[in-house]
């Protein structure tokens, strides 16, 4: 395991100590046999595996197969943060259930939570968040696809895409247009089966960090009301308050991938021969190591601070999520960055450590708000509290 002094920080409890070393000696043992024939089978066969584990019961409350009353923060992003450091397709299973269904543990009634909410807390349901569009993703106030209310439901129309899970999931968490009112007030939230007659997987979409992506297209599909979460034109709300939760452990992911470049380089400059010496006798390097670790620390204390602050405090903690997923993100692609270049020649080959978290994160600085959405939010925030 990793440098985890972090974890002696006030910001943690003892369960989630324990979580974090048990999950570490858990991923360690497990995810380095787990291999599927492709990315589809390879994401199934984690979510499974994370299932029977118990693991999964994090992203769902108690009152329905979870493991505690109400989803905890910290808890999702230690499980993050460690399933990155060791597998980043595995980080990505356990992200999609917990976001694909956090919708239904915040806003859906009770038959709609026991319907769906064991069934991902065991891995026996696949879930997905379906908000982005062709022309809205950052502005999510601009999508467009219809919800029309008929008979006793809604038919959608409209497409869908970058939708993560996209093709392997049993259900989508989809948000339209129902035209309660203009912009983010007139938007519902539905729980759309994947087979629901109307729904087609329009397009796979093939990304530098392998993930379940794809665009979905809806034609004449039609939902009950009963499948609406909450109530019409509250869907924006539901979707921001899901994104609150886990824009958190976006920071925590990129910082288990930090964690792990960190580790490689230290790994390979104490290591690596080179005029007489080893790497990290040079003081470059030694320079070099000290603002790796440094980011990483800053990174932590953000990260942490903000779920500290929905747990503990109560507090919605929109613009402390928003600077810790900003930070996290984009110091870990320094930090990975920095490894590379220190492996040299060796960084680059593909398949190596550094060269897969390279990839991996480069996603993560632009999914569930990129940087610069990021900055917008934190600068709102301070102008509303000034």
């Amino acid at each position: 395991m990793s440098d985890t002094h972090y974890l002696d920080l006030p910001f943690f409890d003892a369960r989630h100590r324990q979580l974090a070393r048990d999950l570490d000696q858990w991923a360690s043992e497990t995810l380095p046999g787990l291999h599927g024939s492709d990315t589809d089978t390879h994401c199934k066969a984690l979510v499974r595996a994370l299932g029977r584990a118990g693991w999964l019961r994090h992203a769902v409350p108690d009152s329905h197969g979870g493991a505690l009353p109400v989803l905890d923060s910290r808890s999702i992003c230690l499980i993050r943060e460690t399933l990155a450091r060791h597998d980043g397709l595995a980080d990505f299973a356990f992200a999609m259930q917990g976001l694909g269904s956090g919708a239904i543990s915040l806003a859906g009634n009770e038959d709609q939570r026991a319907r769906y909410l064991p069934r991902v807390a065991s891995g026996q349901a696949i879930a997905a968040f379906a908000l982005s569009e062709p022309e809205a993703g950052s502005d999510v106030a601009a999508m467009s696809l219809a919800a029309t209310p008929e008979g006793d439901g809604y038919r959608l129309d409209g497409t869908k895409t970058w939708i993560s899970n996209g093709g392997i999931a049993d259900y989508y968490t989809v948000f339209a247009r129902t035209g309660e009112a203009p912009g983010a007030r007139g938007i519902s939230a539905f729980l759309v089966d994947a087979d629901t007659p109307g729904l087609t997987i329009a397009e796979r979409i093939d990304v530098i960090a392998p993930h379940p992506l794809a665009t979905l297209r809806f034609t004449d599909c039609k939902v009950s009301a009963a499948q609406r979460l909450g109530d019409p034109g509250q869907g924006f709300k539901i979707a921001m308050m899901t994104l609150d939760i886990f824009r958190a452990s976006v920071a925590a992911a990129a910082l288990g991938f930090a964690r792990r470049a960190l580790d490689e380089a230290l790994a390979h400059a104490r290591s690596r021969g080179m005029f007489g010496q080893v790497l990290a006798d040079f003081q470059l390097t030694q320079a070099a190591l000290a603002e790796m670790d440094t980011a990483i620390d800053a990174a932590a204390l953000l990260t942490y601070r903000a779920a500290w602050l929905r747990d503990v405090r109560g507090e919605r903690a929109t613009r402390e999520a928003a600077m810790a997923k900003m930070v996290a993100t984009e110091e870990a692609q320094k930090v990975i960055d920095r490894a590379v270049q220190m492996f040299g020649g060796r960084g680059v080959v593909s398949g190596a450590p550094v060269e897969r978290l390279y990839r991996e994160i480069r996603a993560l600085r632009i999914y569930e708000g990129a940087t610069e959405v990021q900055k917008l939010i934190i600068a709102r925030e301070l102008l509303r509290s000034a």
